[in-house]
């Protein structure tokens, strides 16, 4: 892509909006032609402009940015649905009671697939002084680590972020749930407890 954002992408989303190039113009103090000029590609909103235009769109900027609006069809959070999201530049960790639209660092994330482990990434949880003590014999370099433990109950979550150079291990209170463990090469893995 070219430019930040298309003239198509205002088109369509004022459309949808049904609203007219001097509407959406009036409620971001611009000319109607000034509109036009970026629906047909002749000029691009000035970037002051962005999130107004959103706004305006009922939209946000990623949406905005990336041309595409993402619709979230959960209509009441279920935590056994819970969808986790980690950023590839930063890092950061996301957690969402179900599907939606998330971005972090300019980029739109897609929800994490769990699998059940495999040899090299077996979970392994023991009762212990009325917690879970969970464990995983895996490498915790720079380059390759477990970025964080999630236990996901019918009524809560807990997520313990690790770093690099520390131990893969954690405790939760004790809980029956679901166990899940984040590679940063592998992906996300889960067990029942």
């Amino acid at each position: 892509m070219n430019h930040y954002v298309t003239g198509a992408a205002i088109r369509d989303l004022r459309e949808k909006k049904q609203l007219t190039q001097r509407q959406l113009a009036q409620t971001l103090c611009v000319s109607d032609k000034t509109v036009s000029k970026w629906e047909t590609g002749r000029g691009l909103p000035d970037i002051s402009l962005l999130e107004p235009l959103a706004a305006a769109l009922s939209i946000s900027v990623a949406e905005l940015l990336s041309g595409e609006c993402f619709i979230n069809a959960n209509r009441s959070g279920n935590l056994l649905r819970s969808k986790f999201y980690v950023c590839p530049i930063c890092g950061n960790v996301l957690w969402a009671t179900g599907e939606g639209a998330f971005s972090c660092c300019g980029v739109n994330l897609p929800p994490l697939e769990a699998e059940e482990p495999d040899e090299a990434h077996s979970l392994r949880a023991q009762r212990l002084d009325g917690e879970w003590y969970v464990t995983l014999n895996h490498p915790m370099r720079k380059d390759h680590f477990i970025s964080f433990f999630a236990l996901v109950t019918d009524s809560r979550a807990e997520i313990v972020r690790l770093y690099p150079e520390q131990s893969a291990e954690a405790r939760f209170p004790y809980r029956s749930g679901t166990l899940y463990a984040c590679c940063n090469r592998h992906g996300l893995f889960r067990i029942q407890l």
